[in-house]
């Protein structure tokens, strides 16, 4: 079997370690976005893989990727306990829990080199819209700026939610992703991180 490049490499890596995080495989957009990666670049990665018989897929559908020879396991050791900062609203805004509340394992491979990460659970069911449901698990990228269009957890007035930001010309909008939620319009509100993954439980 030919050896994998170095980026082969890494995103072989990933695609396990999102396949052991999420029960399913990511997209190609997923990997580009994870590399900062072109979706052409992603493609050719992906089946330069599946030319050296470590992945098998389908890129006419979506999540079709299937890593050959694995038992579908990931090892222990390839986990990172990202720590659970409390509870978040998605919904009317929730006073966030200051203490810590455990820790969350997520699959290293799925988190970004040289960045911070906290989890937060999800209450309420504003962003539904974006796949976000109540009594998920948000593992957030902690950073204090954000792009138009991120989803992002924000403290407004001493209150954090997790919502879709926009920067508009003299206010900032939080936007829901369900229709029976109003935005959020406010000129003060501190961005504690954008979203990076979300854990479900089906039990």
């Amino acid at each position: 079997m030919r050896p994998l490049t170095r980026r082969q490499e890494q995103v072989l890596d990933f695609i396990r370690g999102f396949i052991a995080g999420n029960k399913y495989p990511p997209t190609i957009r997923e990997i580009s976005e994870h590399f900062t990666i072109s979706v052409k670049g992603a493609y050719d990665h992906v089946k330069a893989l599946e030319k050296k018989e470590r992945i098998r897929c389908d890129t006419n559908r979506s999540r079709a990727i299937e890593v050959l020879g694995d038992a579908g396991s990931y090892e222990e050791s390839a986990l990172v306990e990202v720590p659970l900062l409390g509870t978040v609203a998605a919904g009317t805004p929730l006073l966030a829990e200051e203490n810590h509340d455990g820790f969350v394992p997520v699959p290293k491979a799925i988190l970004g080199h040289s960045k911070r990460y906290f989890a937060v659970h999800v209450n309420g069911d504003s962003m539904i819209g974006a796949g976000i449901m109540d009594g998920d698990t948000a593992i957030i990228s902690q950073q204090p700026v954000a792009n138009n269009g991120d989803i992002v957890v924000a403290m407004v007035d001493e209150a954090v939610t997790l919502k879709r930001f926009y920067r508009e010309h003299n206010r900032i909008q939080l936007k829901s992703e369900n229709p029976a939620y109003p935005p959020i319009y406010t000129r003060d509100a501190r961005i504690l991180g954008k979203l990076a993954h979300i854990v479900r439980s089906y039990e």
